[in-house]
């Protein structure tokens, strides 16, 4: 398998550390709000990473984080906490908001036919893991104590920008014109390792450190979650482009420092989606999320195949426009499968050169695009009915589009009447209350649970979509 590294920013032969085995972490959502469909561009696009890995026979463990703690609003180590910002808006502690938005967030993949993760490990439960890291940095040198908190010393490192030619003048604070620089730092680069109430004193979740009351910095969590779950050496970390740097870049310093060997052999990074304003954000107030979609009247899984129709290195950009043409190509492609009946037999040789020609797309730096021309070439191919629906059984054990269930995903069912009821009620009260705030987040809920909801004169009436 060939495939593009941002770390020397070439096209590669994939070789794990292990032979057949591949150790591969994926930074998780920060969950204080709704994943937006350009961040879950990036997910789609390491799902099916992993399933053609898993495709070719590799053993593949897959680690991701929940960042619920840590991840302020700008890259400077400035702003205010993220979760915390969410807790505000919502009324409601950082922990249920972190719940309410980590279920949302599986939720969409869910629908959109990513597979979970072996292993899920949310920030706030590997705190003792951050604090052995950072003691162990500080202790080789490589941290240091200023203001009440711990930052990492880039001045210690041979090379700190990896990703390419990037200068200091380039990268650093500068980056965002809202940054402003931290004079605790010794140098401009460093970054926060760990966070005391000197820092932040209305932070809501804090624990208990030998270098003050306070909570890590969001770059620890990554690099610490992975070396405890997958070990001293991992083959790919897998991210969007806008986490190159810093967080990338970051965490390689950090997890080399302390390890004292190269860490990660590959990083794959996924381009922006964006739209007519520019890349989609959440900072924009108003983004594109997959229940919204459904609002429309669009299946989850046609975003998924707009996505494969561009390459993951490209920037993608999203009209209505070309969803509504994907839309069009996905129902008839579904329908021409439907049609396809099971009776027959299968002549695997016949089948071998369509097989080979999706692996070749698919080994070429996840060709999706070629890929789902394969999938046209078998229907066109003169093969029997029995032979065409397993090799496009086949081909979709990694674009997981569903294509033998009729373009069903695998949605929740929304839950059962009693606990829609129950949210209901919740969501009344709040009305009542002039709450608002939890009363649109009870509806985003049932959105994203696919359950309508209608306020009539009679009282509110539900349906499932």
């Amino acid at each position: 398998m060939q495939l593009y590294n941002t770390l020397g920013q070439t096209k590669q032969e994939f070789i794990p550390y292990e032979q057949g085995k591949v150790k591969m972490y994926t930074c998780g959502p920060t969950v204080y709000h709704y994943a937006h469909i350009g961040n879950l561009r990036t997910y789609i696009m390491e799902d099916i990473l992993e399933k053609q890995l898993r495709f070719l026979g590799y053993d593949v463990t897959r680690a991701m984080n929940i960042t619920d703690v840590g991840h302020l609003s700008s890259d400077g180590d400035t702003g205010e906490d993220k979760m915390l910002s969410g807790a505000k808006r919502e009324h409601k502690t950082v922990l249920e908001i972190a719940k309410f938005y980590t279920d949302a967030f599986f939720d969409d993949c869910k629908k959109l036919n990513i597979k979970k993760p072996d292993i899920i490990e949310p920030a706030t439960g590997c705190i003792d893991s951050f604090i052995e890291m950072i003691d162990e940095l500080l202790k080789k040198g490589y941290a240091y104590q200023a203001g009440g908190n711990v930052y990492f010393d880039t001045s210690r490192l041979e090379s700190y920008y990896v990703f390419g030619n990037q200068s200091e003048e380039d990268l650093a604070v500068g980056v965002r014109d809202s940054v402003e620089e931290d004079g605790n730092k010794r140098n401009k680069a460093d970054f926060v390792l760990w966070f005391t109430k000197s820092k932040f004193d209305d932070q809501e979740l804090k624990w208990e450190s030998p270098w003050g009351y306070g909570y890590p910095g969001w770059h620890i969590e990554c690099s610490a979650i992975s070396i405890k779950n997958l070990g001293e050496h991992l083959d790919i970390h897998c991210g969007g482009i806008d986490n190159a740097f810093p967080h990338h870049t970051n965490e390689i310093a950090q997890s080399e420092a302390y390890l004292g060997h190269p860490w990660c052999k590959y990083w794959f990074h996924v381009l922006h989606l964006n739209d007519a304003r520019g890349k989609m954000s959440k900072s924009k107030g108003d983004f594109l999320t997959v229940s919204l979609l459904e609002e429309k009247g669009y299946n989850p899984l046609v975003y998924r195949m707009f996505c494969l129709q561009s390459h993951y290195r490209k920037p993608l950009t999203f009209s209505f426009e070309s969803l509504d043409n994907v839309a069009k190509a996905y129902a008839k492609l579904v329908g021409r499968i439907s049609a396809l009946s099971d009776s027959g037999d299968i002549d695997e040789e016949k089948c071998r050169p369509y097989l080979d020609a999706f692996n070749e797309a698919m080994s070429n730096d996840l060709n999706t695009a070629q890929a789902i021309t394969s999938l046209y070439d078998v229907l066109k191919a003169d093969l029997n009915d029995a032979e065409k629906r397993y090799l496009i059984g086949e081909f979709d054990k990694v674009l997981s589009l569903s294509l033998l269930d009729g373009g069903n995903s695998a949605q929740s069912d929304g839950g059962d009447d009693a606990e829609i009821e129950e949210l209901i009620a919740k969501r009344a009260q709040a009305r009542k209350e002039k709450d608002w705030a939890t009363a649109d987040a009870i509806r985003n809920e049932l959105n994203a649970r696919n359950i309508v909801i209608e306020d009539t004169p009679e009282g509110i009436k539900w349906r499932r979509a």
